[in-house]
């Protein structure tokens, strides 16, 4: 194999494994949650949308006090990084059907959110 083939090839792995395994700021994602989440959203109660407090792990649609939309309460999603980072990207497109009309286009700012997402699970 030629060296730049084997140069490539190493390059494009650390890249993937860099951004595969890349941390948010939850620090930044909270402030990030309140100016997109807060106007429908609340770490501890129902508003428009459902609570965020522990919903890192949790299968979606499965608090019993909020009243999902037919295509979230029919998916089997489990919310973690790689399901909340599509979600948040663009919810409509990966849960067609769904109530949510506003995304986070920047995947800094979904890391960070999903960061501050999973403070709100600990204990």
């Amino acid at each position: 194999m030629p060296h730049h083939t084997k140069a490539l090839g190493a390059i494009l792995i650390m890249t993937f494994t860099t951004c595969a395994i890349a941390a948010g700021d939850a620090v930044r994602g909270k402030a990030r949650y309140d100016s997109l989440c807060t106007a429908c959203h609340n770490p501890d109660y129902n508003g428009v949308g459902p609570a965020h407090r522990g919903v890192f792990g949790r299968k979606a649609a499965s608090r019993a006090d909020y009243a999902y939309s037919p295509a979230l309460t029919a998916s089997q999603i489990v919310w973690h990084e790689k399901t909340l980072d599509r979600w948040l990207a663009n919810p409509e497109k990966f849960v067609p059907g769904q109530k949510m009309g506003i995304s986070a286009p920047s995947a800094k700012d979904r890391s960070d959110i999903i960061a501050y997402l999973k403070t709100l699970t600990a204990n």
